[in-house]
């Protein structure tokens, strides 16, 4: 059965695809561009499906996938390279969602992330937290930051993951990369000892609860630079999302000590692009003094405002971003405001009609 998936995963590789889904029963299916389109193969059956998971795993993860049901996995081909897989059950059969772990980073530019992500980057300390949907991009952006800082500062990087996404290669920077599962035996763990090892830069691959997100803040009050994600739609649901790790009597002395270490959220929207491929709408909030004081006085509710305000300090809304890529033919009118967080606001303003929102913030 390996023969036959690694046929599958050439396939997929040479069609440029970033995931691939196999099912019992049914041809396996592939995501490129956005896009899933079905592979002309024969379909595997479920005692096939049983037989490929059991010769993926050793037999410590079958223990643990037979007795959770489901297990997160690495699976490496000489060949193609590292896969981050997933085992699961549905209707009672096993099925695999696999994604492409790539060596080659792309570029910013090539990304078509906003510069002011570079000097984000380069910030001496605090959290950067990169938000969205599952399948945004969130962990190709974090790759680009991390690889930008490789070429141009020599510090000590330590990434924990679920599992491993990117691999680098030593730059400038010493990177060390750490694999739930396989490295460390999880988050908590790891992030219990990550002091301990020199790190100037921390990447925590995924916020997942409080214990995460209080070693995250412990990182940047002792002046580390701290990346990490968050599955939230905006900024200001990044922070409700956060909060919510917390009970309700300790939510202000948290929102108090984020508004103090927060560096920039980062938050994507992944669009089908004009021209082929896809391309991201960005919103980026930036710690600034009155953003910080907004947090402060749990105004989170005028976040949206400074965020559209706050042009000169970098920061942009997705609607201004939607706008920018429609305006510079990158995307449809019609993709943008299917995705726009106020499609009424991004319909006036690709008609030339703009209001002033900043006015809304006096007193802050």
């Amino acid at each position: 059965m390996l023969d036959y998936l690694n046929s599958v995963l050439r396939f997929a590789i040479n069609m440029g695809a970033s995931d691939i889904h196999i099912k019992p029963d049914k041809p396996p299916v592939i995501r490129a561009s956005g896009q899933l389109y079905p592979i002309e193969v024969e379909p595997p059956t479920g005692s096939d499906m049983v037989e490929l998971v059991k010769a993926m795993l050793s037999p410590k993860q079958l223990e643990q996938f037979n007795t959770k049901l489901e297990h997160d996995f690495s699976y490496y081909v000489p060949e193609f390279g590292r896969f981050r897989t997933n085992a699961y059950h549905q209707r009672g059969q096993i099925n695999l969602a696999m994604r492409h772990v790539k060596s080659q980073i792309p570029p910013f530019e090539e990304l078509h992330l906003p510069a002011i992500l570079q000097k984000i980057a380069a910030a001496e300390r605090g959290i950067v937290i990169v938000s969205g949907i599952t399948g945004s991009g969130k962990s190709t952006t974090l790759a680009a930051m991390i690889d930008y800082l490789n070429q141009t500062e020599k510090c000590h990087i330590i990434t924990i993951e679920d599992p491993i996404e990117y691999l680098f290669d030593d730059n400038l920077s010493l990177i060390n990369q750490r694999e739930i599962g396989l490295d460390t035996q999880d988050f908590s763990v790891a992030l219990r000892s990550i002091l301990r090892q020199d790190p100037d830069v921390i990447l925590i691959g995924e916020m997942r609860d409080k214990d995460s997100f209080i070693s995250a803040m412990t990182a940047a009050d002792t002046g580390h630079l701290v990346f990490t994600t968050v599955h939230a739609t905006s900024a200001p649901q990044t922070i409700m999302r956060i909060l919510d790790f917390f009970p309700a009597n300790e939510r202000e002395q948290i929102r108090r000590q984020l508004a103090q270490c927060l560096k920039a959220i980062i938050g994507q929207r992944l669009f089908p692009g004009k021209h082929g491929g896809v391309v991201p709408a960005i919103e980026i909030m930036v710690n600034t003094p009155i953003v910080r004081k907004l947090l402060e006085d749990d105004r989170i509710e005028q976040l949206p405002i400074a965020i559209q305000s706050g042009g000169e300090d970098g920061m942009q809304s997705f609607n201004q971003a939607i706008y920018h890529l429609i305006k510079n033919d990158v995307i449809t009118a019609e993709e943008g405001l299917a995705k726009a967080t106020n499609p009424e606001q991004l319909k006036m303003n690709l008609e030339g009609i703009f209001l002033d929102e900043g006015r809304r913030i006096i007193g802050s």
